[in-house]
């Protein structure tokens, strides 16, 4: 009567909508005009991947971060990531949605992994460099720093999965019987 399992022909489109959501949240990350560090009550200084302003009030004096070589880096490597993810995801939904192709699939993890290590290198390097470009109070690195690190967790979690799929031919492709967790007598 009851019968409980994993239809896998049915589950592939759920990978390249990650990816989808991994390229929605890095771009938020990246397109962020603040977000990314704030002092310690968000009324003096803030900044972003790409400028810092302090003040108060309506008064603030903005500056590029890009003068600095380490901003420019972690500009380009993320960017660069987002590069790799994009053409990860572009390729994803052909190899798993319209038909399965299983040799594209490690070739899809291999670019989420070299996704992964460019923005986590960034992701790295900004609040590094940033402490020590500013040495007094408190600060918080906020929603879009976060925002990059939830793109990079949702591009590791796809990568391993992209890198084991193809152990799991048959199950994706629907020739293997259905395994059942329960069977009633």
């Amino acid at each position: 009567m009851f019968r409980c399992g994993i239809a896998y022909p049915r589950c592939r489109w759920i990978l390249p909508l990650l990816l989808v959501f991994a390229i929605l949240f890095d771009i938020i990350a990246i397109a962020a005009t603040s977000g990314w560090v704030e002092d310690e009550n968000a009324q003096t200084h803030y900044a972003s991947m790409w400028n810092q302003c302090r003040g108060r009030n309506d008064n603030w004096d903005c500056k590029s971060l890009m003068e600095y070589p380490w901003a420019q880096a972690v500009a380009a490597l993320m960017i660069l990531g987002l590069f790799f993810l994009i053409v990860a995801c572009v390729i994803s939904c052909p190899a798993l949605c319209c038909s399965v192709n299983i040799s594209l699939l490690p070739v899809i993890g291999t670019l989420l992994i070299i996704a992964v290590i460019l923005q986590i290198i960034a992701l790295i390097i900004y609040p590094v460099k940033f402490n020590e470009l500013i040495y007094e109070g408190h600060y918080f690195y906020t929603w879009a720093y976060g925002f990059g690190w939830g793109a990079t967790l949702l591009m590791i979690g796809c990568s391993v999965i992209f890198c084991c799929l193809p152990q799991y031919e048959d199950e994706i492709t629907g020739i293997s019987k259905t395994k059942y967790i329960y069977s009633s007598a």
